[in-house]
């Protein structure tokens, strides 16, 4: 029993780990250096998962963007120059996050006027059903004639 529970553990714990695709010969020695490729590689998309970051995918292309990222950084190269080294190359597209500027304010604005019109929807149908019902208690109930007095007056007495 201890020992299922020690593999279940691990296995747990093995699931719940990042999956980092960095060989050991792509880490640098100088810690530093190193922390600084990991984070830009984070930020960084890769050309063939799309939906990965460098740093999380095993294809080619990830590990030749990984290695270029570090050979930069170790050229000396900062954070910023080497994000636009790799979007001047690769296009905005290889960047995770885009960067906020005026070839992508429809991609930025898209979300919150989506969330306007939604809102605005939202309200119009709640006031055209709160005016709908106004207008259904508004409208006057025709009162029944004596006929239909006693008829209902009989259903009624037949029911007890």
């Amino acid at each position: 029993m201890r020992s299922f529970l020690s593999c279940l553990i691990l296995a747990l714990g093995l699931v719940a780990s990042p999956a980092l695709a960095v060989a050991p010969d792509e880490i640098l020695d100088d810690p530093a250096l190193e922390a600084r490729a990991r984070a830009l590689s984070a930020e960084l998309r890769c050309m063939v998962c799309q939906n990965q970051s460098i740093d999380d995918s095993d294809a080619p292309l990830a590990k030749d963007l990984r290695v270029l990222v570090r050979e930069r950084l170790v050229a000396g190269d900062s954070d910023g120059q080497v994000i636009d080294y790799l979007v001047s190359r690769y296009g905005e597209f290889v960047l995770l996050k885009p960067r906020f500027a005026w070839h992508t304010l429809v991609l930025w604005a898209a979300g919150p006027l989506a969330l306007i019109a939604g809102l605005f929807a939202i309200f119009m149908a709640l006031r055209g059903r709160s005016a709908r019902l106004a207008g259904a208690q508004a409208e006057p109930v025709a009162k029944l004639s004596e006929e239909e007095e006693r008829r209902l007056q009989a259903l009624l007495d037949k029911d007890d």
